[in-house]
């Protein structure tokens, strides 16, 4: 095994989750998965003191994330539903239940049973077809770690009572983790593992320091004391850089703080190009507490509401007044404002306890989504009564994902006409005016728009699944994830296509999957007549400011000529070198979370 010298300078190249640039002494903390020593088989007079063993680690874990949540600064305490949401799988019957019944049935010590409850989660997690839903497994095993290190009596070490200006270099950390970093303290942070998406990211955005993931082996390069640089906008990490490297830096990071100032502006004022052209910018939610942050980042309301949350965190089914009182909630707050909320986009695969439905070889292309709801008729109906019975207490619209043909849309409004008449009947509120709307993210509903327009009332186009299923790129293979292209030419035609039915049938077309919170992407999304964006909150302020930057006049000009180009090198190249005339701190803006 070689070893590396102090000084070497080396680089490495992670995914940016947080923005900002950091120079500073590197802090290793270890955060290792914790080793099962031990897998035994016990007899029956065991069998109580094990599910007893286990019962006080979950309580113990349960008192250590309620102790941290009120421990929460208030700058971060919008996200206190992150350790809500650990505090949820820890009672989930996919994880409680499912260990006491293994321990009792298999006659196996509770980490055994723990282990093979996480594996059998994680089977069903893989199946899910939503990258920001399946990466919740993150949060799961956050969890489990947790458990069984109280199981084993292990104390790991606080975060809070770290000495000194560092950046924590880890295996990873936990969105617990990052609730006790003190940010005067600590600068940044790189792991090896994480994604854009997780909880992790979140909690590192709200505090407001830079953060790399997914760098593989940082734990193994770097050591006590390095001196590192971090750059937050770009996924790079420098090892011990020589002073050109510092020089550089010092100057983006003068950079960064000037654009970070001119965009926090910019997400207060209206999204209205230059020559006067209003652009409506949403956010997409996935919890009732991120509400909070739609408003402070300058959204017009929520363009999705992922409702697939309440379904996840539990085996069974939540209840028709569980779904109301969310939904209400979030129609209430956001009022005026509207609220569109998509129904359940998940798969059979979610519901086999409950279910008899049998395991499916490719989910992405079977039983979800709306043909789920389609097949267990009352599941839907109890969410379409929740979302009806939301609508009398704000502005709410409905949507239809994974429509890939009429007669689906025709069998859902069907469906949704009895529940009006039961609500009826019953003399319950709601509102009668309510849109209903279909997104457009599979390529038949492409070829089909001019036909889907007349039977809805608005359309939204989830470019994430309409890229992966146009392009037949899985986005998380990383074999191929690097052919996953927004800016390939049959996406901007069939974006197209989709914006000539929805304008010759007279209703409204959004988008609102990634390619609305690319600063890149929105000339070109413009230039194809878009005028409603949704996206993550955070990334609105910087999408504002790329919509005042430019004219609609000049966006028509600019897609004219990408509609002559032929490959998505030159579209990207020649989009590239437009913004960077406008904006030329664009580079520091097309690496925030989009």
């Amino acid at each position: 095994m070689s070893v590396r010298h102090p000084s070497e300078r080396k680089r490495l190249q992670g995914i940016a989750v947080s923005p900002g640039i950091i120079i500073g002494k590197s802090h290793l903390v270890d955060r290792s998965s914790v080793k099962i020593l031990y897998q035994y088989l016990i007899n029956d007079k065991q069998l109580h003191r094990e599910v007893e063993r286990f019962e006080a680690a979950v309580a113990t874990t349960e008192q250590q994330l309620n102790s941290l949540k009120h421990q929460l600064p208030n700058h971060v305490r919008e996200h206190a539903y992150i350790l809500d949401s650990h505090t949820l799988i820890l009672k989930d019957s996919m994880l409680k239940d499912s260990t006491i019944k293994r321990i009792l049935s298999e006659k196996i010590n509770a980490e055994w049973a723990i282990k093979k409850s996480l594996e059998e989660i994680r089977r069903i997690f893989e199946q899910i077809q939503d990258v920001y839903i399946r990466t919740r497994i993150d949060d799961v095993e956050n969890v489990c770690e947790r458990i069984l290190r109280n199981l084993a009596g292990e104390n790991q070490p606080s975060l809070a009572h770290i000495n000194g200006r560092v950046i924590i270099v880890a295996h990873d950390l936990s969105p617990a983790d990052t609730t006790e970093l003190n940010i005067s303290r600590v600068m940044g942070f790189i792991t090896n593992v994480g994604g854009r998406t997780s909880h992790t990211a979140i909690m590192a955005q709200a505090l407001e320091i830079p953060a790399v993931v997914g760098l593989e082996s940082a734990t193994a390069e770097v050591e006590e004391g390095d001196l590192l640089v971090v750059d937050g906008n770009t996924g790079e990490v420098i090892i011990n850089p020589d002073d050109n490297d510092i020089i550089l830096y010092q100057e983006r990071q003068l950079q960064y703080e000037k654009y970070k100032s001119s965009i926090a502006k910019a997400g207060l004022l209206p999204a209205e190009t230059l020559d006067g052209h209003r652009i409506t910018v949403k956010a997409n939610i996935e919890f009732l507490e991120e509400v909070a942050a739609v408003r402070d980042h300058g959204g017009e309301g929520i363009g999705l509401y992922r409702t697939e949350f309440l379904y996840l965190r539990s085996k069974g089914l939540p209840s028709e007044e569980e779904l109301f009182e969310d939904y209400r909630e979030v129609a209430e707050i956001m009022s005026p404002a509207p609220v569109t909320i998509r129904t359940l986009d998940l798969g059979g695969d979610k519901f086999a306890s409950a279910l008899d439905i049998s395991k499916e070889m490719n989910p992405a292309l079977g039983l979800r989504a709306i043909r789920f709801c389609l097949k267990e008729k009352e599941i839907f109906k109890t969410q379409l009564r929740a979302i009806y019975r939301a609508s009398a207490y704000g502005h709410v619209h409905l949507m239809f994902p994974m429509i890939s043909g009429l007669q689906e849309v025709l069998d859902a409004k069907r469906i949704l006409e009895e529940v009006k008449e039961d609500l009826d009947r019953e003399n319950i509120p709601y509102d009668p005016q309510i849109q209903v709307g279909i997104m457009i993210e599979v390529p038949s509903a492409v070829a089909l728009a001019d036909l889907l327009a007349r039977h809805v009332d608005f359309f939204s186009i989830g470019t994430n699944d309409l890229i992966q299923y146009a392009l037949a790129i899985d986005r998380v293979n990383e074999h191929v994830a690097g052919m996953y292209q927004p800016f390939h030419p049959a996406i901007l035609r069939m974006i197209q296509q989709v914006v000539d039915a929805a304008g010759k049938a007279g209703i409204g077309v959004s988008l609102c999957g990634e390619m609305a919170g690319d600063p890149l992407c929105i000339p070109i999304l413009l230039g194809l007549g878009i005028t409603e964006l949704s996206m993550n909150s955070r990334s609105i302020p910087a999408i504002k400011r790329v919509i005042r930057a430019i004219s609609m006049e000049e966006a028509l000009k600019d897609f004219h000529t990408v509609g002559m180009l032929a490959t998505t090198r030159e579209i990207k190249d020649f989009i590239s070198g437009r913004m960077k005339d406008i904006l030329p701190d664009l580079d520091m803006q097309k690496h925030l979370d989009a």
